[in-house]
């Protein structure tokens, strides 16, 4: 898929107000994705690069977007998950000049409004109303599953563009391979907002209330000896809580 194509569906999900608008207009654009091309789609519509890491600030895109820009492009996604991953990959002496010079060569072959599209991506603010919760019910019309069975998969295998291709391709079948795994950490379950304490209540039934204490979210993983600690957003920080994952070892489950 060309990467205009993407930036033209991101645009309209964009500019409507619509929930059911913006699952159809995903919708579409997912299931006409290539299997190479699936997690990159789904974590670009997703406001993601795939390569958190990048070793890049603002300075340096915005020196790349400052080039000139093409007159036309055939970028394609393949391309840019490719110039992005290299960039991801570099490291030593003279590195930074390097990634400085790969951006440049992007934006380069990039029109205009792909040079924007790219800036605010690098940058995270692409704000283009493509939720986490939008995004699933996408995927799940794309691909024709359950919704449920997608968001169920996404959990355990820690996001929803690990789980894309395998919805996309191979349908229910592919999401039931998806198991709880130590060591690969699960995504936190959203919250569901409602107007008042009496809603909440009308749905849960009897419920329990209980303070908000400030600290952190953590999610710990245990083999034998071996343990592990992740945050809400999966990375794991393991060496900043020893004693987190002292207490852990000594838990008698295995």
């Amino acid at each position: 898929m060309l990467l205009a194509e993407l930036i033209s569906a991101s645009r309209r999900v964009a500019e409507t107000s619509s929930r059911l608008a913006k699952i159809e207009t995903l919708a579409q654009c997912l299931a006409r994705l290539e299997p190479a091309e699936i997690p990159i789609g789904v974590s670009y519509l997703s406001g993601d690069t795939r390569h958190p890491k990048l070793g890049i600030g603002y300075a340096a895109v915005k020196e790349a977007s400052d080039a000139v820009p093409a007159a036309s492009s055939g970028l394609r996604l393949i391309e840019v998950d490719k110039a992005l991953a290299e960039v991801a990959a570099m490291r030593g002496p003279g590195s930074a000049a390097e990634r400085r010079r790969v951006l440049r060569d992007l934006f380069q072959r990039a029109t205009a409004p792909e040079q924007d599209f790219l800036f605010r991506l690098l940058l995270g603010e692409l704000r283009q109303g493509a939720l986490e919760g939008i995004m699933f019910d996408a995927l799940a019309r794309a691909a024709k599953v359950s919704s449920v069975q997608l968001r169920l998969a996404a959990m355990r295998a820690g996001s929803a563009a690990r789980v894309a291709e395998a919805a996309l391709t191979e349908g229910a079948h592919g999401l039931a391979r998806f198991r709880l795994t130590v060591f690969q950490p699960v995504l936190p379950m959203l919250a569901q907002p409602v107007e008042d304490t009496q809603a909440a209540l009308g749905r849960l039934g009897t419920a329990a209330f209980e303070w908000k204490l400030d600290g952190a979210r953590v999610q710990v993983h245990k083999c034998a000896d071996e343990v592990r600690v992740y945050t809400r957003s999966l990375n794991e920080v393991t060496p900043a809580v020893p004693e987190v994952a002292e207490a852990a070892r000594r838990f008698k489950a295995r």
